[in-house]
């Protein structure tokens, strides 16, 4: 007959439940499996799963799982979790803000619809650009990537910290300026022509008042937006790559920066 004592069943149940705050934490925080559409039966299965496969070759501190010290750990796993998950959602951030700058210049701001995963109404162009950038680091696998990075922190930032280093949360908060700087740079070559453009016809309104520069401006800059739109598309591909390197490698770095001073 199998016994089991007390102290390995709190053993058992610790190494399942604190991974699975982290876990759960990201899998919410994260654009991916955080969205509306996935269902919350399948983040609690996925993330028990992943639990459970990370169970084994966690390192457990000394600490009684019902005391405060359990529920300090506890809150320490869903704030790495958080913080993992807000480095995907400025990364997904950036081709939505450039979807608002672009069809800010197109004449296109107008042309939203409600979106159910942030509750707010989007561009279409956001939304447009949104799915090809998920659509693109699904087919560059960093999904599993992120998996790995989450599997791993257990290393770099075990259970049972204590602390945090302050300077990993003001990292997290600067890195949130890649959504304006990556998202203009993406939107630059587009928004300058459009910006040639009205300024063309700016000038144009000024030597020839008899003409009607809203009914010239807002189909030229449409037919010129949807044609540079067509040449972005053919190097999306490398910017998108490379933004998704970085937001993995600033990932990495940025649990190295939680770990506290030794």
């Amino acid at each position: 007959m199998v016994e089991v004592t007390f102290a390995q069943l709190q053993g058992w149940i610790m190494a399942f439940l604190w991974p699975f705050a982290r876990i759960t934490a990201f899998l919410a925080a994260s654009p991916l499996w955080g969205h509306s559409s996935v269902p919350n039966q399948a983040k609690v299965g996925l993330a028990a799963l992943v639990a459970m496969v990370i169970a084994p070759v966690v390192s457990l501190p000394d600490v009684p799982l019902v005391s405060w010290a359990g529920v300090g750990i506890m809150v320490e796993q869903v704030l790495i979790g958080i913080a993992m998950g807000l480095v995907m959602h400025v990364t997904f951030a950036v081709v939505m803000a450039t979807g608002e700058f672009i069809g800010l210049q197109m004449g296109l701001a107008f042309a939203t619809f409600f979106d159910p995963g942030s509750g707010t109404n989007l561009v279409v162009l956001s939304r447009y650009l949104y799915m090809i950038a998920l659509l693109m680091f699904l087919a560059l696998n960093g999904h599993l990537i992120v998996l790995e990075i989450l599997a791993t922190s257990f290393d770099t930032l075990p259970l049972g910290l204590g602390g945090f280093n302050a300077g990993g949360f003001e990292m997290l908060a600067r890195y949130g300026g890649t959504i304006f700087i990556s998202g203009m740079m993406l939107a630059l070559p587009l928004v300058g022509s459009l910006l040639i453009i009205n300024l063309s016809l700016g000038i144009l309104n000024r030597s020839a008042p008899q003409l009607t520069v809203f009914n010239i401006g807002f189909p030229t800059s449409l037919i010129v937006g949807l044609a540079m739109m067509m040449v972005l598309m053919t190097d999306i591909g490398r910017f998108l790559q490379g933004l998704f390197a970085n937001s993995l490698a600033f990932m990495r770095d940025l649990l190295d920066a939680l770990a506290p001073m030794t």
